[in-house]
């Protein structure tokens, strides 16, 4: 049966009746044993291709437990998946009493204690009322000789070395003060996962902000080369600043597609790696600790980032096999909540050490100009779940006011400046693919009644990314680890479409930013991996609209896009130029001033240690 927490003593001197051996007859077993398994009785467990399975060798005579004077039917699970164990350790043997022991026919008895040996399978059963969420189970077998145990241990361990996609190094970088400083506490509760699956890891408790970065963004790629991936311990801007290091100077990709009459005149070489290192100073030095945490004093420079010739060929960027994994411990967790379907450090913790793996579309966001009178000089940032302008930018803005308050400070930001109402001039172009929008001003106005409940049925039947999600799995018809896959919007014919007015908002969503105060996202049917971005225009409206379009946010199965002053647009690249009073842009929880600005998205560019929400 599943449990958790340490055996219980047992005590006793009669031996079990034993028998350990191929089983012959059938030809999916390859080890078959009759054991005593910890708080269940005598079984006979069974070693197949797949997993273990057992068998009780008697009835329970009294399958009943009590708690607190509760007594209830307990249900013993008789089976587990060979993918779903993560470790398996012999345990030192103990002296188990008799009366401990399943009563068996012909058992004699000459004491009162007998030693036996143990050893405990680790793994994890679903929960049954959050599909999503994992829950570590343990299941402890003994038997009277150390072979028979050592025998189970070694075959065990030796199937479980197959599992060629699971982690063996893992560089972990834990942000202390995220969220509600629960970084190291959410950490030490995961680390005997590691232990146990015996992942190496080398942890890294961050001292000062944007010191991840430094380091994803320095270290050299044979070192790099020595991990299978890198863990963040912390919140979406600490998993964005540790993407930033590790893209910055290794991704080279064009910039976004732009219409013809953008106006900027820096030269594409087909090489982005552009960042400068005074930009990075200017736009980060505000920021919370847990969000982009790329925050430098005025005495902490961060490093120029080149083009160093000898990173790319030696680590090649998308990389099938280096994964990132998310430690959940930040003041939102949208990336994780999209990718495991729930906010649980050992749920997300299973998925590293097992090996699961998801990609994850991210976006290239340039900005050109910061002012309507600076110079072009292209600034390049990479974002996995969010870009907004207006109220989104604003909020962030606000917030810096009130850091004392902790996360608590989002939402009281949020409510001052939705009553400030800010509405801002900007003109946004969309690269047109051929999709029909989810919902546009002009084509609601041409839209008979008809239309209209079509669409809403088509909106109550949209495809929801899940586990072996159909829409992310679809290959391209180029190779997975050439940019031209992951950028097809680069190499076909372009449409663009403008939208140009005062907006309250302008949002460009990865993926659909679940979170515990909006259970559907932003958008409830983007995906984690379809090579689109969804680009919501917000525009002037009046204050009861706006509440009521923010409160459908909050609603599962709300509609918060079946607005006439809301544009939704699923495309793979936009560009954005504002004019008059400018608001400031918010990348993943980052700051970032741009008077014009454009983006594309990389279809699965990363992959993640995840698989996917289950519902």
């Amino acid at each position: 049966m599943e449990r958790e927490g340490n055996d219980y003593d047992l005590g006793g001197d009669k031996s079990l009746p034993v028998s350990s051996s191929l089983d012959d007859n059938d030809k999916n077993s390859i080890l078959n044993s009759t054991l005593l398994l910890d708080h269940v009785g005598e079984v006979t467990l069974t070693f197949h291709s797949n997993g273990l399975s057992w068998k009780l060798m008697e009835p329970l005579e009294n399958d009943v437990s009590s708690c607190l004077g509760i007594k209830y039917v307990s249900k013993i699970v008789t089976e587990i998946k060979l993918s779903d164990i993560y470790a398996v350790e012999l345990i030192d043997n103990r002296l188990t009493h008799i009366s401990n022991l399943p009563r068996t026919t012909e058992r004699t008895c000459s004491g009162h204690d007998i030693k036996m040996y143990y050893f405990t399978v680790h793994g994890f059963i679903r929960s049954k009322n959050q599909p999503s969420q994992w829950i570590l189970a343990e299941y402890t077998f003994g038997h009277k000789h150390l072979q028979t145990c050592q025998m189970w241990v070694n075959q065990l361990n030796e199937s479980l070395k197959l599992e060629i996609e699971r982690p063996k190094n893992l560089l972990v970088f834990v942000h202390p003060r995220s969220g509600k400083s629960n970084g190291c506490r959410n950490w030490e509760a995961v680390a005997p996962i590691f232990s146990r699956a015996k992942v190496e890891t080398k942890v890294i408790v961050t001292e000062r902000a944007g010191q991840a970065f430094d380091m994803m963004s320095n270290i050299t790629n044979k070192e790099l080369n020595s991990y299978d991936g890198v863990i963040a311990v912390g919140g979406d801007g600490f998993f964005n600043e540790i993407l930033n290091g590790f893209l910055s100077p290794r991704l080279k990709a064009p910039y976004p597609p732009t219409p013809p009459d953008f106006v900027h005149s820096a030269k594409d070489n087909g090489d982005s790696l552009v960042v400068d290192e005074n930009e990075i100073l200017e736009e980060t030095s505000s920021q919370s600790e847990d969000q982009f945490p790329l925050i430098s004093s005025p005495n902490q420079r961060a490093p120029k980032i080149s083009n160093s010739k000898d990173k790319a060929p030696e680590f090649p960027v998308p990389n099938e096999w280096f994964r990132f994994g998310i430690i959940p411990a930040g003041s939102t967790d949208a990336i994780v909540i999209c990718t495991t379907g729930t906010r649980d450090p050992i749920t997300s913790a299973l998925h590293i050490v097992l090996g699961k793996k998801v990609h994850l579309d991210i976006a290239q966001v340039v900005r050109w100009k910061t002012t309507p009178r600076s110079e072009v000089e292209p600034f390049v940032r990479y974002a996995a779940s969010f870009s907004g302008y207006g109220f989104y930018g604003d909020v962030i803005t606000e917030s810096e006011k009130y850091r004392w308050m902790g996360p608590k400070r989002y939402d009281y930001a949020g409510t001052m400046v939705f009553l400030k109402h800010r509405s801002y001039e900007a003109e946004i172009s969309y690269l047109d693919v051929g999709l029909e929008e989810t919902n546009s001003t002009s084509k609601r106005n041409r839209e008979s009644s008809l239309l209209q409940s079509l669409k809403a049925q088509r909106r109550a039947e949209r495809c929801i990314c899940r586990i072996n999600c159909k829409v992310c799995n679809e290959k391209p018809n180029n190779a997975a680890t050439e940019i031209c896959s992951l950028t097809p919007h680069l190499y076909s014919e372009k449409r663009w479409v403008k939208s140009k007015g005062r907006f309250l908002s302008v949002g460009a969503a990865v993926i659909s930013c679940r979170n515990e105060k909006a259970p559907d996202g932003l958008v409830a049917d983007a995906h984690l991996s379809d090579g689109f971005l969804h680009l919501i225009l917000i525009k002037d409206c009046t204050h009861a609209s706006y509440l009521w379009h923010l409160t459908q946010f909050t609603r599962r199965g709300g509609s918060p896009l079946n607005f006439k002053f809301v544009e939704h647009h699923k495309t793979p690249a936009f560009s954005f130029t504002s004019s008059g009073n400018e608001s400031v842009w918010n990348v993943d929880g980052e700051m970032f001033q741009a008077h014009q600005l454009s983006a594309q998205v990389f279809r699965g560019l990363v992959c993640m240690f995840a698989t996917g929400p289950a519902v």
